[in-house]
């Protein structure tokens, strides 16, 4: 994984999760990789994983089964579906209207784009 540095790296972690969580890689009640599986796979320390993970069961996203690992908590996908909806509504989709008006962008101009994007 590449990362960069506007985003801590345990974050960037925990969203790539989150992306594997929605893209349906994991399923609910599902176990994801270990701590140590995760850090090897993404090339970063141990204790950076963890507070992926920390942050993750702290959001509700994933829990601990003692001795088992993590999991998928019932209902995650949707719950970072929503975050993330309501994080793009109030906080990306403003900038952008901010930057097509700058542009001159109107409406139209998204909708071709977003249809030609489909083909």
């Amino acid at each position: 994984m590449i990362f960069n540095n506007e985003k801590a790296i345990y974050m960037q972690m925990a969203d790539r999760l989150c992306d594997e969580i929605i893209s349906g890689q994991y399923n609910d009640d599902e176990r994801i990789p270990s701590v140590r599986e995760y850090a090897v796979l993404l090339q970063v320390n141990t204790n950076t994983a963890m507070k992926a993970y920390d942050q993750l069961a702290r959001d509700e996203i994933i829990y601990n089964k003692r001795g088992l690992g993590y999991f998928v908590k019932t209902g995650a996908k949707q719950k970072i579906m929503t975050d993330r909806r309501t994080e793009f509504m109030e906080q990306q989709l403003p900038q952008l209207f901010r930057n097509m008006r700058l542009l001159g962008i109107d409406i139209k101009d998204v909708t071709e784009a977003w249809e030609r994007s489909e083909e």
